[in-house]
């Protein structure tokens, strides 16, 4: 994996703000328009909610662009308090004016952890190598970093160990991450990302290859194609890679006798792949910078296996030595890992959802690099590696149109697919593609079903899927992105691929309808299926944030918009309305493009808090939802309590908030906090109370173990801190299984 780099400055979130620190040596005149890297810079500023930026926060610039449509796109990763953030990373978009136009990020909230590590960074070595399943070699110094990978924030220990798997020839860096509070294992990840002039090549046959000259010798190196060398390994698993060479330009017999003949389906596979990627999407090959991918040849000795190392494609022989695995979509697949983890920074997130649609991308451009190549002797089709024949009997590895035809694979979601290997949970989204692409029922490359009783769907073409898959990486997905988010829905496949529509075909296009068909018909829904009714409106409130005093009420303004069809009646209603709140509406209703005013009122014995509060708006075709958030003042004086009553699902994030006005005291050394917490592993619990400026204090940090249940009052020294605001006690179930409900607090200052 590659490390991120700072391409022109660093973002650093402090207590009072965003600042941006160039560290070029000058400054660049002034222009019409703000570059990307301005742009998003401001935009990260004045948007900090919607990465869920803490005030120990600091993003690094990882890569900059204007894509096609005159969109900026910027990548960051994420320090919080010093360290790395493991699914931290998020894409920042901006217009061609440099306003804002969106965010992706991973987290479902702010971050609000103590970085103080309980396990030994010596054990956390030990653990590892102890982990590792075959020869050790070396065992690096573990980091310490926060793994987010979940959404969540949680301290860790990732230590890599490098060696050989078990088959003695395949390499392997395992990253082992463990609890830094616990030493309980969080999970692991190998870092070796693998798949189970003229020329001969055994599988693409007689095609055209580029090669160097030198006086009267030629050697396999690509000068189109950024000096992409391909060398023998000579069946040895370390040691010099030979460059091929030949006197008279003509490459391999087509038979796996002549060495050159692997060599050649390795070579051309680089620089079709590289084609590929530069005039399909844009992109200057695997890198983005125009550099050529090296090619190793006959790697160790019968050795059933084709790898990706971050830097380099490496080849066995197959068994017996007698079929390499140097076929063409094999070649596509591994090298479309390199472009996925130098887009995304790290890559995405190789296990569970994540994992499963990084394989898939690469199963998706590895065949599209077939059918781009148009060799009749290797045609394109949705089969993956068809022509090696790993298991003896003429089958592929996946059938992309019908992932369970391998007998393991899921071609449709379902609560398990984030368990299975990443290689089997690619099916759901190897099979969306393909329904997007060719459609659902018999098709010319096998027949694809849809799961359950979802619509069929109809097929929009390679050519437009492509370009619709490769634009939802490159613009929208972020390291954790997985297939169903319940705690950051718009950190999903289906979320970011229907956002690359609209931008590529318009909303609610043809092509946008099938990406949510296909979507469906895989079983993974969305909320986005009412986006593109006939007679169609938005609704927005101003203001979104209203503030009152028990016994007051506050008006907000409902606007409506109407974006496709005629203009309906439209009704409001509420829901969601805590004890104690009331919303009336005048008018009750009106004609899609009015607006009404909602008055929120409260009752006087209303306990201080912030509350949220949904305002829908209903037509005869479509209802759409408006969210407020209501804060409570608290009655004068320096303490408060509220009745919270908010359930804490699994790796999900909640927040209850205590309003504090006409305290003139300074708050005390020995102030309290009284928790009242249901729950059945108290261990899988961050709970932290939020001061007004943000600063976090730690309340209680995954102790407990198996524990249920947290009724207890903490004693914080809150001296520095001013008295009169929002504070927040913020609850965060870091782990699966178990679940709970924040009852109540109260805050003594």
């Amino acid at each position: 994996m590659k490390s991120a780099l700072a391409l022109v400055g660093i973002t650093l979130l402090t207590g009072s703000g965003l600042a941006v620190t160039a560290v070029s040596a000058s400054a660049a005149p002034p222009a019409p328009a703000p570059s990307p890297l301005v742009a998003a810079g401001t935009a990260l500023k004045a948007h900090s909610a919607a990465v869920r930026a803490s005030a120990k926060d600091a993003f690094t610039v990882y890569s900059s662009k204007t894509d096609s449509t005159g969109l900026g796109v910027v990548r960051y990763t994420r320090k919080y308090d010093g360290l790395r953030v493991y699914g931290g990373d998020i894409v920042v978009r901006t217009r061609k004016d440099g306003s804002f136009a969106g965010a992706s990020a991973g987290l479902a909230a702010p971050l609000s952890l103590d970085t103080t590590p309980g396990y030994a960074q010596a054990k956390a070595r030990a653990a590892a190598t102890k982990t590792f399943k075959g020869k050790a070699t070396s065992t690096g110094t573990p980091e310490l970093f926060v793994d987010a990978s979940s959404g969540g924030g949680q301290l860790a220990w990732e230590t890599v160990v490098t060696g050989w798997a078990p088959d003695g020839q395949t390499p392997s860096k395992l990253h082992v991450i463990v609890d830094a509070k616990t030493g309980k294992a969080i999970g692991s990840y190998d870092e070796i990302e693998q798949v189970v002039g003229t020329g001969n090549g055994i599988y693409t046959g007689a095609v055209d290859v580029d090669a160097t000259q030198s006086g009267s010798s030629y050697s396999l190196v690509d000068p189109s194609h950024g000096d992409g060398r391909t060398c023998d390994m000579g069946n040895r698993t370390s040691g010099t890679c030979a460059t091929f060479t030949d006197p008279d330009n003509v490459w391999g017999t087509g038979a796996n006798s002549d060495r050159a003949s692997a060599a050649v389906d390795a070579h051309y596979g680089a620089a079709k792949t590289f084609d590929y990627f530069t005039n399909v999407h844009g992109r200057n090959g695997i890198f983005g910078n125009g550099t050529g991918v090296p090619s190793r040849v006959h790697y160790g000795s019968a050795y059933v296996n084709a790898f990706w190392d971050g830097a380099q494609m490496t080849y066995g022989d197959g068994e017996g030595n007698a079929r390499p695995l140097v076929a063409l979509d094999v070649s596509g697949h591994e090298m479309s890992h390199g472009v996925t983890e130098n887009v995304v920074p790290g890559g995405l997130t190789y296990s569970g959802e994540s994992g499963g649609l990084n394989e898939a991308t690469s199963d998706i451009f590895g065949s599209m690099v077939e059918f781009y190549a148009d060799n009749a002797v290797d045609a394109g089709d949705y089969d993956i590696g068809e022509k090696i024949d790993i298991f003896g009997t003429g089958e592929p590895l996946r059938y992309m149109y019908n992932p369970s035809l391998d007998g393991t694979s899921h071609s449709c979601w379902s609560t398990s697919t984030k368990n299975v290997d990443v290689h089997y949970s690619s099916g759901v989204a190897n099979h969306f593609f393909f329904d997007l692409a060719e459609g659902t029922g018999a098709t010319a490359y096998g027949t694809s079903p849809v799961c359950g009783s979802a619509a069929p769907v109809t097929g929009i073409g390679r050519d437009k899927a492509e370009k619709i898959w490769f634009r939802a990486l490159d613009t929208y997905f972020v390291s954790n992105t997985g297939y169903i988010n319940t705690t950051t829905p718009a950190n999903t496949a289906r979320a970011h691929s229907l956002s690359a529509a609209a931008d590529l075909y318009g909303l609610c296009g043809t092509e946008y309808k099938a990406v949510q068909s296909a979507w469906n018909a895989v079983n993974v829904a969305g909320s986005d299926n009412d986006n593109c009714v006939a007679n169609n409106f938005t609704a927005a409130a101003s203001p979104t944030a209203l503030t009152v005093d028990p016994g007051d009420s506050a008006t907000t303004t409902v606007s409506t918009t109407v974006i496709a069809g005629d203009p309906e009646e439209v009704t409001f209603s509420a829901s969601g309305l805590p004890a104690g709140v009331s919303v009336a509406f005048d008018p009750a209703s009106v004609t899609a493009g009015g607006a009404t005013t909602a008055t929120i009122t409260t009752s006087d014995t209303l306990g201080s808090g912030s509350y949220p509060i949904t305002l829908v708006a209903t037509s005869p075709s479509v209802a759409r939802t408006v969210s407020l958030t209501l804060t409570v003042n608290g009655l004068p004086g320096c303490d408060s309590t509220t009745a919270a009553n908010l359930p804490i699902n699994d790796n999900a994030t909640v927040e209850s908030t205590i309003v504090i006005s006409g305290c003139e005291a300074t708050p005390s050394s020995a102030s309290t906090v009284s928790v009242n917490i249901t729950h059945t592993w108290i261990g899988d619990l961050v709970v932290s109370l939020i001061a007004p400026d943000g600063t976090a204090y730690v309340l209680h940090n995954r102790e407990g173990g198996s524990a249920d249940n947290i009724v207890k009052t903490y004693t914080v020294n809150l001296s520095g801190e001013t008295a009169t605001g929002a504070w927040k006690l913020r609850v965060q179930d870091a782990a699966s299984l178990d679940t709970g409900t924040l009852n109540s607090w109260g805050l003594t200052l």
